[in-house]
């Protein structure tokens, strides 16, 4: 019996609701690697079109409502980074997009019908938080573990493979334990087992946890190809970076709600405001408030003066005009252009950490 130390890749069919291994179906009944991609395509729909609605979406633990009342959609070829801070329900909710945990209420429909449809979960790939691998055996040997767990038949399966090796960068390790393996070399044959029977829809649960900068490069560079295939996303992660720069549109939760969704421009302007923080160290603290074109600012005993603007260029150097005047000279500045990370901490009121 194969066993992984990591985490059993068999949790997948937990509940009997998630993805169905078809051990029991021949290859004749099975796609072809063109038939899969013309039922994905077909399946996903146009550009645009919703293919994953969840409405009112509510799951307890006992006396503990991980998630309270939760309702976004997926549209087809969008990217939709998923955030909050620790215990927002996150990952408690991906679990129920993919079957693993069964919700106390409300609706997940997908491709017009119910995410419990044998169909919906044939096109959902999942990549979960913790490396699902059998570390015991080779990257090749997983990924095909992996894609007849997903009903990849024989004649389809070794061009999969191949195109696997490929796209993860792994051609040379093909033959190698996994369990040899970097962290980001694992989450990326993780990956690669998640996607190997070219799912419409892919569930993304931290995929870079832990990895160091060069692994999370080549990740993101796996993930930009297969949404440039047509692949929907929902990606739930800690960098806030990378969701800004990964990402068509963002949901944020907190204590189990959708407290923001939309793309990032529309967060901005929504909570923090279009203009640009504009921060000025003084030579010296301020005795009194100081008075410029714009409103009196500065608190007393403070070197650092700070306010928001909309025209740089025409603000800043009145700002520095005005200070002079007074009798301070203005030893350095400072502009930040609004981020997801002033949005995530104006709506949350903390900073997104790991632990």
């Amino acid at each position: 019996m194969l066993r992984s130390s990591i985490n059993d890749p068999r949790d997948y069919r937990a509940n009997g609701y998630a993805i169905e291994t078809h051990s029991d179906v021949s290859d004749a009944d099975m796609q072809s690697p063109r038939d899969a991609e013309n039922s994905s395509q077909q399946v996903s729909g146009n550009s645009g079109e919703t293919i994953l609605n969840v409405e009112h979406l509510r799951k307890s633990f006992g006396g503990h409502e991980a998630l309270a009342d939760v309702s976004f959609e997926l549209r087809s070829g969008e990217r939709l980074a998923l955030l909050g801070p620790n215990g927002a329900g996150k990952t408690t909710l991906i679990r129920c997009l993919c079957g693993l945990t069964k919700p106390s209420g409300g609706r997940i429909l997908g491709f017009e019908d119910s995410a419990a449809t044998d169909e919906f979960r044939r096109q959902l790939g999942l990549v979960p938080q913790e490396i699902a691998v059998y570390p015991d055996l080779t990257t090749r040997e997983n990924l095909v573990a992996f894609g007849r767990m997903h009903g990849v038949s024989r004649r389809a399966l070794k061009e999969q493979v191949q195109w696997a090796l490929h796209w993860t960068g792994l051609e040379d390790r093909a033959s190698d334990l996994v369990g040899r393996f970097s962290g980001g070399m694992k989450r990326r044959v993780n990956i690669a087992c998640g996607v190997l029977h070219r799912p419409a829809i892919l569930l993304l649960d931290e995929p870079t946890v832990g990895v160091d900068p060069q692994s999370r490069h080549k990740i993101f560079e796996m993930l930009d190809e297969l949404h440039g295939m047509g692949t929907s996303i929902i990606l739930t992660t800690h960098h806030l970076d990378e969701a800004e720069a990964r990402s068509d549109r963002i949901v944020i939760m907190d204590r189990g709600r959708v407290i923001a969704d939309g793309p990032l421009k529309d967060l901005i302007e929504s909570s923090v405001g279009s203009g640009r923080l504009v921060k000025l160290r003084l030579d010296r603290p301020v005795t009194g408030p100081l008075h410029t074109p714009l409103r009196r600012l500065g608190r007393v005993g403070e070197a650092e003066v700070s306010t928001r603007v909309s025209d740089v260029g025409n603000s800043v150097p009145r700002l520095i005009n005005a200070f002079t005047d007074q009798g301070y000279a203005v030893e350095d500045i400072n502009i930040e252009t609004p981020s997801l990370h002033h949005v995530f901490l104006k709506l949350t009121g903390h900073d997104l950490r790991d632990d």
